[in-house]
């Protein structure tokens, strides 16, 4: 069994249960769903002992996140763009459509297996492990960690905030204004996306697609979908945010992870690692000003 995290509840929790007190405790639980999985892998512990949903949050509880996988998975064949490795963390390109890790042996996790070189450190794992998670329909940068040290110090870093991270998307509509702030708390917790414009262009089925660069201050589920739709601009191809009927099918999620910045954890020297919008993204905006050329002349 691995360490993955640990947290001491310092303050008086009043009627919480330990599914609901976990959400967003550490950046792999950030949902009551993640949560759930977690308690059913048994990987949450409380005061030593095994977590159940149902138990109480009290002052100086211990809740433990834990690594009990000591198998090899087996891998899963999937190329897997590698942008960014050392020995002890790597960045990736996660395609869109496949999830990090979890239940399946279609995961992110599974497909790297051989594919990264493992860490020679006295607190290596056998294989690389997601630090925070992508949506299955979210493709783009991932870090994973070969090593407890980094992967808890990681973890620190997205509790703390202490990593950026810059996304693309093409939402449906335009934009009033060319930046701004979204600031719509999720599930009563404080949420915060910064947008800014790139590039509108005519569309027959929305009026206009655009082009915009947002970066998220917090990491809520499904903030950037949600936040977007608040604003009436849906992600294109957002079949759970999206208006019925406006939803474009069969063409993935328009929205992609492209930019990290942060201080590598062990060497203390500047990470930054950018990545091109998915080919898809300027596809689809010449696609669209086409069509409307076409039909307008």
């Amino acid at each position: 069994m691995i360490e993955l995290g640990k947290h001491i509840v310092e303050n008086q929790v009043i009627d919480e249960r330990l599914v609901d007190y976990c959400i967003g405790l550490f950046p792999q639980l950030s949902s009551k769903n993640a949560v759930k999985k977690a308690l059913k892998r048994k990987e949450l512990m409380i005061n030593n002992q095994i977590g159940e949903s149902h138990i109480w949050v009290k002052k100086n509880d211990v809740i433990l996140l834990v690594d009990n996988e000591t198998n090899l998975p087996h891998p899963f064949p999937l190329d897997i763009e590698i942008v960014y490795e050392d020995e002890f963390l790597v960045v990736i390109d996660k395609p869109s459509g496949i999830l990090v890790n979890g239940n399946q042996f279609r995961t992110v996790e599974n497909a790297l297996i051989g594919k990264t070189r493992v860490s020679r450190e006295l607190d290596a794992f056998k294989w690389a492990k997601p630090v925070h998670r992508l949506d299955s329909a979210t493709s783009g940068l991932l870090i994973l960690s070969k090593t407890l040290s980094a992967h808890q110090k990681i973890a620190k870093m997205f509790e703390n905030r202490k990593i950026e991270k810059v996304y693309h998307a093409i939402i449906m509509g335009e934009l009033t204004k060319e930046e701004g702030i979204i600031d719509a708390s999720l599930n009563n917790l404080p949420a915060e996306t910064s947008y800014s414009l790139i590039k509108s262009v005519p569309s027959l089925k929305s009026g206009f697609v655009s082009l915009i660069k947002l970066m998220p201050k917090t990491g809520r589920t499904h903030q950037l979908r949600i936040h977007c739709a608040g604003m009436g601009n849906p992600i294109l191809g957002d079949k759970l945010y999206g208006e019925k009927g406006t939803v474009l099918l069969n063409k993935g999620l328009f929205l992609a992870a492209t930019e990290l910045n942060f201080i590598h954890p062990i060497f203390q020297t500047e990470i930054n690692v950018k990545i091109k919008c998915p080919p898809k993204f300027g596809t689809q905006l010449l696609k669209e000003h086409r069509r409307w050329d076409k039909f307008k002349n």
